[in-house]
């Protein structure tokens, strides 16, 4: 299993997350992903998504201070409401900001190890009601595996490596954010497609996501050498009329 293949101390925390989310979204009966991380002041941040208008909605749900992926990192809880009225009641903002995009229910699992809680994954559904107990188990266990290979057992004390892992992982967000919009730019791809570019080119070439975003950046990578055809995944929700 992917997500069990990280227990070393130097692998791609991207990579790993969009594992994680784009993993979620082929076990489940979802349509979309994202994870957000804690840094070490406790500050979450969007790491990953299935899918940009998933990567929006949680971008959105940060900027407003509302929604379950929140509840659900401050309880440490999974956090989920029966139908649109709970959600409504619940977060009024996010929930339709969720309908413009499609969606018509979340659910939010911690991603914890023992008393320690680093993050939450957003489950999204373009149908309404809550996921099954059988899925909702399996996707509790891949964030539960997942953050076990954030933080592994020598981390639990001393806690250097996993803030030095979360302060990577941000600094090469906003990289790999930045390479995503330069490559859509010239090859006139969306933004997901982009991204599944990249990915596609580092796996093949057996390198870092990062360090490919930062040769497509200052133009040291020419798009042409990229993989004309990308990974299939599930289409994004369409924006609600």
């Amino acid at each position: 299993m992917d997500l069990a293949d990280t227990l070393v101390a130097d692998f791609d925390v991207i990579d790993f997350l969009h594992t994680l989310a784009t993993r979620s979204v082929q076990l489940l009966d979802i349509d979309a992903a994202g994870i957000m991380l804690a840094d070490h002041h406790g500050g979450l941040h969007v790491m990953a998504s299935s899918t940009e208008e998933t990567r929006l909605l949680e971008l959105y749900e940060l900027q407003n201070n509302e929604g379950p992926c929140l509840d659900c990192f401050r309880s440490g809880f999974p956090v989920a409401r029966g139908d649109l009225a709970a959600m409504r009641a619940a977060w009024p903002a996010f929930t339709q900001k969720l309908q413009h995009f499609g969606f018509h229910s979340v659910q939010a699992l911690p991603m914890r190890l023992r008393e320690e809680t680093i993050g939450a994954l957003n489950l999204f559904r373009t149908s309404p009601g809550r996921l099954s107990e059988a899925d909702l188990a399996i996707g509790q266990a891949m964030a539960d595996v997942a953050t076990v290979g954030m933080i592994q057992e020598r981390v639990i004390a001393a806690g250097e490596l996993l803030a030095t892992q979360l302060q990577t992982a941000l600094s090469s967000r906003v990289q790999l954010e930045q390479a995503k919009g330069v490559l859509a730019q010239r090859t006139r791809l969306p933004m997901d497609q982009a991204f599944l570019l990249m990915r596609d080119y580092a796996r093949s070439h057996n390198r870092r996501l990062t360090d490919v975003a930062a040769q497509i950046i200052d133009g040291t990578l020419d798009e042409n050498a990229l993989p004309k055809g990308s990974p299939r995944r599930k289409p994004s929700a369409p924006p609600s009329s």
